[in-house]
């Protein structure tokens, strides 16, 4: 069984930036991947960003630069950092795990960003 607890959502205006944290515990084979996905209002849930434990990475093309996956492996931890935020990034932010980026079978349960001025 894995845990993951996400922290770090809020309001922020757009061109701002945003940090995304979140906390995973359990099964040590269950967060080799990490990572980020959101849901907004009317639409289903896509991925923003995950990361294996080779570093392997992968983003959405949606991010185009703006957000940067990292994570603390002794921590078991994954952070977002979100820069030049705007309105079409307000959405729920899920974080997520799994043994393999087909195989994301873990979830938290959110945090909410809102981008507005």
């Amino acid at each position: 069984q894995v845990h993951l607890v996400e922290s770090g959502g809020g309001l922020v205006q757009p061109g701002g930036s945003l940090r995304l944290s979140c906390a995973g515990s359990g099964c040590i084979f269950s967060l080799n991947v990490m990572g980020w996905y959101r849901q907004a209002p009317g639409k289903e849930r896509e991925l923003v960003a995950i990361m294996s434990r080779s570093s392997s990475t992968k983003y959405a093309d949606f991010v185009k630069g703006r957000f940067t996956i990292s994570r603390d492996y002794d921590k078991n931890t994954v952070d977002l950092e979100m820069n030049s935020l705007n309105p079409e990034d307000t959405a729920i932010y899920y974080c997520s795990s799994g043994i393999s980026k087909d195989d994301m079978n873990y979830w938290g349960k959110g945090t909410l960003v809102t981008v507005s001025s």
